[in-house]
């Protein structure tokens, strides 16, 4: 493979497609190159056995702040169905090992707006601080630490102690969130990729960037692609690994940005039942509980999702980092503990010889983890990944770079579209650019 083209795109995670569409409407040549045997990157649907072949979603599962979100209006463009999440769901809490009373539930539906009061309160005096401070501000509110753990761990995929408050809430979400029917991996199949020119199992190992003209060289194992310009979407945990090496070097200030935004992990455990018994719960139903402090980690569950047999957690941060090092018996083991300590050992009977299903985004090397994290003080990292550098010949995307939509695979897909815009100018600006040698 020798090839030339006006642009590049490493990864085809949503962030390379939003880039490559983006690109193509312009009226760009673009070549997406990807490291895995699929596109979508963490918006992969799968259809395990294990799960009796129902669609899951093994990373990304909703369309966050549907009312703005530019995926919601691709997806009813073409006709898609989509979920409200929200409906659908019924919610159980847990104080202790019993269920929430009616005056206890009134106190944790004001716990956020409370909490995220006392972020601000603290932010307009100090440049950040991290989510287990807002936390310790408020000693005599039962439901902060809860808070904390889902918006830290759960959310965030990070500690609380460890997350940026200003981040948190420079990227808080609202509206609405929507599933699209058969999952967000196969709606990016469906809708994203058809018409892109994107080489499968061709991993990048070397940009040769700021040749002549700003010209840029991206090596593979298949041969080398010359182009103008050149957009990296790959994981800040690849970044940071040096598996994909430049020359020359990235400026200081990128490889800062890089550290600075360290990916956090979140694993889910999919547990399936070998009876009829439902734990007296309705479908779709969210199971949570009341954390007691710090340390206590939190695995928030939702259960016979669809009316499916099984049940789902989802842990994060440092007990999911300490969980994927343990293997996945642990995780396992670690999930039938939280709902015994829910429902006794009535849960032994309910799963006993059932199959299971652990996600393991720790283990892809093209990945690395689930999403970006930043600690207190760092929060500034995304938008410095985002600048362009190389006069504007080399840009960075994904959901680390967008501010707003962090963490998700919008995020992602804006992020993408704002780099393309980035490189156009840039080409646009040197229009004889490509017709220079590497």
């Amino acid at each position: 493979m020798s090839t030339d083209t006006d642009v590049v795109v490493i990864g085809a995670g949503c962030a390379g497609l939003g880039a490559a569409t983006t690109l193509r409407q312009d009226g760009l040549r673009c070549i997406v190159l990807e490291a895995a045997d699929r596109a979508g990157g963490r918006a992969w649907t799968t259809h395990p056995a294990a799960l009796g072949g129902h669609w899951f979603d093994m990373g990304a599962v909703w369309f966050h702040d549907a009312e703005r979100n530019p995926l919601v209006r691709i997806a009813e463009a073409a006709g898609d169905r989509l979920l409200r999440s929200d409906a659908l769901r019924s919610e159980r809490t847990f104080v202790g090992g019993r269920l929430i009373t009616e005056t206890e539930r009134a106190s944790y539906d004001g716990a956020w707006g409370r909490f995220e009061a006392a972020a601000d309160a603290l932010l307009a005096v100090r440049d950040d601080v991290s989510l287990a401070d807002v936390t310790r501000s408020l000693p005599d509110d039962p439901w902060a630490a809860t808070v904390e753990a889902w918006e830290g761990p759960v959310i965030c995929v990070a500690d609380g102690e460890r997350f940026s408050a200003r981040d948190w809430r420079t990227n808080a979400l609202g509206g609405s969130n929507l599933v699209p029917e058969g999952g967000i991996g196969a709606f990016v199949q469906r809708r994203c990729v058809a018409g892109l020119d994107i080489r499968l199992s061709t991993p990048v190992h070397r940009i040769r960037w700021g040749g002549a003209g700003g010209r840029v060289a991206v090596e593979t194992a298949h041969g080398t692609i010359t182009a103008g310009a050149c957009i990296v979407t790959v994981s800040t945990g690849v970044l940071a690994s040096g598996s994909l090496r430049f020359d020359p070097p990235l400026p200081v200030m990128v490889r800062d940005s890089v550290a600075a935004l360290p990916m956090g992990l979140a694993i889910k455990v999919a547990l399936r039942t070998t009876g009829p018994d439902r734990l007296d719960l309705p479908s779709h139903c969210s199971v949570d509980r009341q954390v007691t402090g710090a340390g206590d980690p939190l695995m928030p569950f939702q259960c016979w999702p669809f009316g499916r047999d099984y049940v789902q957690g989802w842990i994060g941060g440092s007990a999911a980092w300490d969980l994927a090092r343990a293997g996945e018996a642990a995780a396992v083991d670690f999930a039938l503990a939280q709902l015994r300590a829910l429902f006794g050992g009535r849960v032994d009977a309910v799963f006993g010889g059932g199959q299971t299903l652990v996600t393991r985004w720790d283990a892809d090397p093209w990945v690395r983890g689930a999403y970006s994290t930043v600690a207190p003080g760092l929060s500034d990292a995304r938008q410095r990944l985002a600048e362009p550098v190389g006069d504007g010949r080399l840009c960075f995307a994904g959901e680390a770079c967008h501010v707003g939509y962090t963490g998700t695979v919008a995020g992602a897909w804006l992020s993408g579209g704002d780099a393309a815009r980035h490189v156009a100018a840039a080409l646009m600006r040197h229009p004889g650019a490509g017709d220079e040698g590497p």
